[in-house]
């Protein structure tokens, strides 16, 4: 009985390390779905974590920087989220390994609420899927 109790909690606790982790996904489509999916789940809840915290504003509508450049800066402004680190580690992953950069330039002139920066990111990356997935039939 006890041998069966222990495989029990390690399996459980396995299961539960598994789930606490960020989805580690490799397509580009399928982290710009998941960084949607992620903001849409952090949106329906009753607050955003951390919904007050100034983050600097991404000009995500700027047609002078390339996707790669926004995505950079918007990893960039959720490192800066630091009590909610744990909400926002997977964005933060996700968005690095899309754009693949070890830095990019961001000012800290004008700076948002978190609440209103996810649904401009949230906005972006599936603007950057519909392109993908439109890319991909063509």
């Amino acid at each position: 009985m006890l041998p069966l109790l222990k495989a029990a909690f390690t399996l459980l606790s396995l299961l539960e390390l598994i789930s606490s982790r960020p989805l580690m996904t490799t397509s580009p489509k399928l982290k710009l779905s998941e960084i949607t999916h992620r903001i849409q789940q952090l949106n329906s809840g009753v607050q955003v974590p951390c919904n007050d915290t100034r983050v600097a504003q991404v000009a995500f509508t700027d047609r002078k920087l390339s996707e790669q450049e926004l995505l950079c800066q918007a990893a960039t402004a959720l490192t800066k989220v630091t009590r909610c680190k744990k909400d926002y580690e997977p964005f933060i992953i996700n968005l690095q390994s899309l754009h693949g950069k070890t830095n990019c330039s961001l000012s800290n002139e004008n700076e948002i609420y978190l609440r209103n920066f996810l649904p401009e990111l949230g906005n972006f990356t599936q603007g950057m899927y519909r392109r993908l997935a439109t890319s991909a039939v063509q």
